[in-house]
């Protein structure tokens, strides 16, 4: 009787998944080359276990003064989420186990993942705690003084995008939380020491995989007729740039900015597009190259254009693939299916229930339809660090950008 009910309750949980998940099948993907002048009114509303053979988990770096970053800030989507739509009306939610079930404390946090996401490895690297949500934080100002995770899972660099999976905090958004924040620091130690410790602290930007998910290869609006990739790539960078000057307004002085993994290799796309032998969707990871193309580009125009900032632009989609080619290295032997799911790849349905997970992601890249295991993000946190196991940041690593502030 147990397993009939438990069995009612996954395929309730599947029909509603099907209701509200994303239309890619229906809407198709293609490229056409007439160009339209009216993008902008077209776009919505928007502004400008681990792996055996690597060793994770490490100590502060001694280098590093605490004192020199006192606090880390993120802004992103599900990539680095840490709990924000747990407080949303979304079906975006990691609130439940499996997820978080490989976490320190083996409960589900809000994180898309098994475990820890690469932000949590990230502050362990510069000393401080975890960073809490800005709407789950306890609201004490000596916390939020050393850091806030502003993510949302479902959030894009267009306003709209992931807007049928229900609410969610946009990159605007978020960016108007930062401010509030900033006020609050104000209020309570001055404008001169928040000047301070917002220059001095480290932002961490990771968005812009849902602007294609629920976005591009939706064609939401038609907007494949009116971009091809290349320029919708490049309207996304412009709108990040103007974001990260307003963040400059609010004395940022550290980002980070996170180029995208390959989501052409991610077991949904691998699920819909039939892929043979778990082979990657090369015309899904072209796009994402020109994206991160972009916005390197754009990482060097800001760092000549703002007058002592120090940004750089870390390549996920470089770091993911030296994982999937070099899997035996890192020792993950499962490349294409994710640990949780249904249906082939265990794409076509997401991780809804714990019987659907594998008995040990440390072996998995894919958590699940979407996002990586936790001895990935160990793997990518390592290379924004330090380049420990390939370089993929430019003009620098985080930890030779805050050493180079240190020696200024």
């Amino acid at each position: 009787m147990e397993s009939i009910r438990e069995l009612c309750r996954i395929l309730i949980l599947i029909f509603i998944f099907y209701l509200t998940s994303t239309a890619i099948t229906a809407q198709g993907f293609n490229h056409k080359h007439d160009a339209n002048p009216n993008l902008i009114k077209m776009l919505d509303t928007i502004s400008p276990s681990q792996p055996r053979n690597v060793t994770f988990h490490l100590p502060p770096d001694p280098q590093i003064s605490p004192t020199k970053v006192p606090a880390l800030f993120v802004i992103g989507d599900s990539s680095v989420d840490c709990g924000t739509n747990n407080f949303l009306g979304t079906f975006a939610r990691a609130d439940r186990l499996p997820y978080g079930k490989d976490f320190d404390t083996h409960q589900p946090t809000g994180r898309f993942c098994n475990g820890r996401i690469p932000v949590d490895y990230i502050a362990l690297r510069l000393g401080l705690p975890f960073v809490p949500s800005y709407l789950g934080q306890g609201g004490s100002i000596e916390d939020m003084m050393k850091g806030v995770n502003y993510a949302s899972a479902g959030a894009g660099i267009i306003f709209s995008s992931g807007s049928e999976l229900g609410q969610h905090i946009s990159l605007t958004q978020q960016i108007q939380q930062v401010y509030d924040t900033n006020q609050q620091f104000i209020l309570n130690i001055g404008e001169d020491a928040t000047a301070d410790l917002m220059s001095r602290s480290i932002f961490y930007i990771s968005i812009g995989s849902n602007d294609y998910i629920h976005y591009y290869l939706r064609n939401v609006s038609n907007v494949q007729s009116a971009y091809l990739p290349w320029g919708f790539n490049q309207f996304l960078a412009d709108t990040m740039k103007e974001e990260i000057k307003n963040l400059y307004t609010a004395n940022v002085r550290k980002v980070v900015v996170m180029g995208l993994a390959p989501l052409g290799c991610a077991p949904y796309y691998l699920w819909m597009y039939g892929s043979k032998h778990g082979r990657c969707i090369e015309k899904i990871n072209d796009m994402i190259m020109e994206f991160n193309y972009a916005m390197r580009y754009m990482v060097d125009e800001l760092n000549q254009e703002l007058m002592d900032s120090n940004i750089i632009f870390c390549d996920a989609f470089e770091a993911s693939m030296d994982i999937i080619k070099n899997h035996d290295h890192y020792g993950f032997n499962v490349t294409a299916n994710a640990c949780c799911g249904l249906g082939k790849y265990k794409g076509w349905i997401t991780c809804l229930t714990p019987e659907m997970a594998c008995s040990n992601a440390s072996n998995h890249i894919w958590w699940d339809q979407f996002h990586p295991t936790d001895a990935v993000n160990a793997i990518l946190a390592d290379n924004v660090w330090s380049g420990l196991h390939t370089n993929i940041c430019y003009p620098m690593n985080l930890k030779d950008m805050i050493a180079q502030k240190q020696n200024d």
